[in-house]
């Protein structure tokens, strides 16, 4: 756990004809690759009959032409990109899951992480399920198709499983006639809706993937809210929204580090957020030096705000080869080592003789950073200041983030200074908690209401920060857990 890691990413296409659904998801999952890398998946509706191939590796090595030609064309789609905070890294646990009911079939995409999981699963597993995957959507999975055997129609078999299930959930579900999507209360993990010209419906994780298709960006969905996509157009369950004790939460590390920079989540401007977070890093933690650098690429936006707060100039001091897949294996620390220096580089004639600024998006156990900052030290840079466009990480993450245990966490171990130290920094400063919350903003969309009329504003989660969970959390967590 060098790096941090989010869940995944999801989307979905209703489309009022047939036609060619399976490239367009296979363009928004290109899109959403930065959300996960370890499976992919696309599901396809052709005359009410679903479709799906899935498996383990990036997009580009889940399909090639063949591949998402012989999904062939359909009215819909729903594909999915995956990285692994429940649940192993399996073929059984890719996405989009298939389930065939009494009812029907159904496709569902998942991104987040459940906090009851373990307490359903145990139920459901009690009342005779059986599960073939130890991801948590799979026991949504269950819950949706339990409830359709009780609703009239799939989506209200959405909203009474909302009733059940609590934490992270961003959904896209695909039924023989319909496409929905839905977000949690609390609004942790982002989805927006969008329209092409010829009249389809996309839902995505970001808005970035909806430009990869030309689709026009219409708004985020809201916590609480499911909308579905059919032939009767798009309609709106709000039932769930504003609900009282349930805050809205977004994840702030959405604007630090998971989301692409071009994405407007919840409407802030990513982009926009981590520059403001550099210039803030310059105000709280000034620096006395020559050059500022931005660790590529999460870095580059704040490192460039740092320095037009400080007046100190910016410089493209590291490259990163982009070519260094996951599938290369580095089992141990001497291969480690070399793979850092294969993903980045030092440019010695900008570095050398500086005095850098060195910004990155977080530190996690250390090791990442020590490594970056011998690079820039190897490159001869006279002294290295670290510079952190986050707050430091002191708490486990419940909610789809790669943060399962405090003993991971350097902060949770050492002072500023120490870890200042350990990672051979000459000075070492973090963004505060207060400065990033106030970067996040807080939307108030004027068509956003609770059922009782009250206006609602858009708070965020900084509890892996801050210690403040917007849920209960469970006694122990941790994926092994999860994958017993």
């Amino acid at each position: 756990m060098a790096e941090i890691h989010e869940e995944c990413g999801v989307f979905g296409i209703w489309c009022p004809d047939e036609r060619e659904v399976a490239q367009l998801a296979y363009y928004g999952l290109v899109a959403l690759q930065h959300r996960g890398q370890e499976s992919a998946g696309i599901a396809v509706n052709r005359d009410r009959t679903i479709t799906v191939h899935r498996d383990i590796g990036s997009v580009h090595e889940v399909f090639d032409r063949a591949t998402v030609e012989n999904l062939g064309p359909g009215t819909m789609a729903c594909g999915h990109v995956r990285y692994s905070t429940s649940g192993g890294v399996t073929r059984e646990n890719a996405q989009p899951m298939l389930v065939k009911h009494v009812k029907g079939q159904l496709a569902i995409c998942h991104n987040g992480n459940l906090v009851n999981s373990f307490d359903l699963r145990r139920k459901l597993e009690l009342s005779g399920c059986i599960f073939h995957s130890t991801s948590d959507t799979e026991v949504i999975a269950y819950i949706i198709t339990r409830e359709r055997l009780h609703s009239g129609a799939i989506e209200e078999a959405v909203a009474r499983a909302m009733d059940t299930l609590e934490g992270a959930y961003s959904l896209v579900i695909m039924s023989p006639s319909k496409l929905i999507a839905c977000r949690d209360p609390y609004g942790f993990r982002p989805l927006c809706y969008g329209m092409t010209e010829d009249g389809c419906i996309v839902f995505a994780s970001e808005s970035c993937a909806l430009d990869a298709i030309g689709a026009t960006f219409v708004r985020d969905l809201l916590p609480g809210e499911i909308v579905i996509a059919d032939k009767k157009g798009v309609r709106s369950d709000r039932r769930h929204c504003g609900v009282e004790g349930k805050d809205v939460s977004r994840c702030i590390f959405e604007y630090i580090y998971f989301s692409r920079p071009d994405s407007v989540v919840d409407g802030v401007s990513v982009h926009e957020f981590r520059v403001g977070a550099g210039r803030a890093l310059a105000r709280e933690y000034p620096a006395d030096a020559d050059i500022v650098v931005g660790v590529p690429d999460s870095g580059l936006d704040a490192a460039t705000g740092f320095a037009e707060e400080s007046g100190i100039p910016f410089a493209l001091g590291l490259i990163k080869n982009k070519y260094i897949g996951r599938t290369f294996i580095a089992p141990t620390q001497k291969e480690r080592t070399d793979l850092v220096r294969m993903k980045l580089n030092a440019i010695r004639p900008v570095i050398e003789g500086k005095r850098v600024v060195l910004v990155d998006d977080s530190i996690v156990r250390g090791t990442t950073s020590a490594r970056i900052i011998r690079l820039v030290r190897g490159a001869g840079a006279k002294e290295v200041h670290m510079r952190i466009s986050s707050p430091p990480f002191l708490n486990p993450c419940y909610y789809g983030t790669d943060i399962d245990s405090r003993e991971h966490l350097i902060a949770c171990r050492h002072s500023v200074p120490e870890i200042a130290k350990i990672i051979g920094a000459d000075s070492l400063g973090y963004l505060s908690v207060e400065a990033a919350e106030q970067l996040a903003g807080y939307v108030s969309p004027d068509d956003w209401t609770a059922p009782d009329g009250r206006k609602l504003g858009f708070g965020c989660c900084s509890a892996c920060f801050n210690g403040r969970y917007p849920t209960t959390v469970p006694d122990e967590y941790s994926k092994e857990n999860l994958e017993k």
